[in-house]
C-alpha cells in the first residue's frame, strides 16, 4: 500500500473543499471496498478524507412521500427501516441478500453505489484489465469468464457490476444527490453508472470532487408488491450469477404496472425496459412472462463459460414474476 495523507471532516463543506483543492482525493466511509482496493494496489489515493462524522445518517420522509436516505446510513439500518420494509420490500431483501451481516453493518448507501467489480482479473495485477489499467486489454475475454456479463458489454470489458442494492434502486427510480463546491446535482440511479464502451475505467458520472450526500426514493405504489430473487453458487456471502428485482400490479386480469431490474448479468445495474414494455397490458400468464424475458435477453451475448446466464436469467425473470403473482404479492 502506498503512503497517503489523511484528513477528517466534520462538515460537508470542509470535505468538499478538501476534494476541490487537491488531486487524488478519495472519501472514506465504511471502507468495505476502498480499503481492500488500496491493499491490493488498485486504488492509490493521495489523500483520504474520512467522512464518517458528517451529518448524513438520517432517514426521513419528505412531504411528498419521498424517502430521503443519508449517504452514510448503513446497509443494515436501511434494510431494517420500517418504511423501507413496507413500501420498498425489494430494497430490504436485496440488501439482506448481499455480503455478510458484519459488512452490512459497516457498508454505507453511498459507498455501495460506488463499489467496484469483483472480476478476478481486475484484482490480479499480473493480468490485463482495461478497468484497472486502461489500454492493457481484457483477459476475461477469452479467459475465465463464468461470472462475466452478457448485457452491456464491450470489446474492452465484460465485468459485471456487483451490487444487489443498486439493482433495487434502479427498479425504484431512486435519485442520487451529489454535492461539490460547484453546487448540488440530482442524478437518477438509472443514469448514474456507465456502460464500459471504450472507457471501462469510468464507472459512473460522479466527478472526482463530488460527494454523494443522499439517495431519494420516490413514492412507487407498485413497489409495495415487490420481490428480489438472487441465484448464486452458495446460499450466503456470494455475488449473484443472476438476480431479479421485480414489482407487479394486476387488475381485472391484466398487468397494470410492472418493474424489472437485473443484477449479475450486466456491466451496470440493468433496468429491463424491454420486458416491462412487453408485459404492460398483458394477462399475467407463464407464456407472457417467458416471452418478456426473451425480449429482454435478445441482445445478450455470452461466451463458452457464461452463456448459461442467458437462459438462467430468462427462467429467473419468469420465476420471480410467477412468485409475485402466486403468493399474493401482486395487487
Amino acid at each position: 500500500m502506498k503512503s497517503f495523507s489523511y484528513a477528517s471532516a466534520t462538515d460537508v463543506d470542509t470535505a468538499l473543499r478538501t476534494a476541490a483543492d487537491g488531486e487524488g482525493v478519495k472519501f472514506l466511509a465504511g471502507g468495505t471496498n476502498l480499503v481492500d482496493l488500496m491493499r491490493e494496489g488498485i486504488e492509490h489515493p493521495a489523500t483520504l478524507v474520512d467522512i464518517t462524522r458528517l451529518p448524513l445518517t438520517d432517514i426521513e420522509e419528505l412531504p411528498d412521500g419521498t424517502l430521503r436516505v443519508g449517504a452514510l446510513v448503513s446497509n443494515s439500518r436501511l434494510a431494517a427501516d420500517p418504511l423501507v420494509r413496507t413500501r420498498y420490500p425489494v430494497l430490504a431483501q436485496a440488501i439482506l441478500l448481499g455480503a455478510s451481516a458484519q459488512l452490512r453493518n459497516m457498508a454505507t448507501v453511498g459507498g455501495n453505489l460506488l463499489q467496484r467489480t469483483r472480476c478476478m482479473y481486475f484484482y490480479d495485477e499480473t493480468a490485463s484489465c482495461n478497468k484497472r489499467a486502461p489500454g492493457t486489454g481484457c483477459d476475461a475475454i477469452g479467459g475465465f469468464s463464468r461470472g462475466s456479463a452478457v448485457l452491456g458489454t464491450s470489446e474492452h470489458c465484460i465485468a459485471t457490476h456487483p451490487s444487489d442494492m443498486a439493482v433495487a434502486l434502479v427498479l425504484l427510480d431512486a435519485v442520487v444527490e451529489a454535492e461539490s463546491v460547484r453546487g448540488v446535482r440530482r442524478i437518477p440511479v438509472a443514469d448514474f453508472h456507465t456502460l464500459p464502451g471504450d472507457t471501462p475505467h469510468i464507472e459512473s458520472v460522479l466527478a472526482p470532487d463530488e460527494l454523494i450526500t443522499a439517495v431519494e426514493l420516490p413514492p412507487v405504489p407498485v413497489a409495495a408488491h415487490s420481490l428480489y430473487r438472487k441465484v448464486r453458487d452458495r446460499a450466503s456471502y456470494a455475488f449473484a450469477l443472476v438476480s431479479v428485482a421485480a414489482a407487479l400490479a394486476v387488475e381485472d386480469g391484466v398487468i397494470t404496472d410492472v418493474r424489472l431490474a437485473l443484477g449479475g448479468v450486466a456491466t451496470k445495474p440493468w433496468r429491463a425496459t424491454e420486458a416491462e414494455r412487453f408485459l404492460l397490458g398483458q394477462p399475467p400468464t407463464e407464456e407472457a412472462f417467458r416471452r418478456a424475458a426473451e425480449a429482454e435477453l435478445a441482445a445478450a451475448e455470452g461466451g463458452p463459460q457464461n452463456a448459461f446466464k442467458i437462459e438462467l436469467a430468462r427462467r429467473t425473470i419468469a420465476a420471480t414474476l410467477r412468485q409475485l403473482l402466486t403468493d399474493g404479492s401482486a395487487a
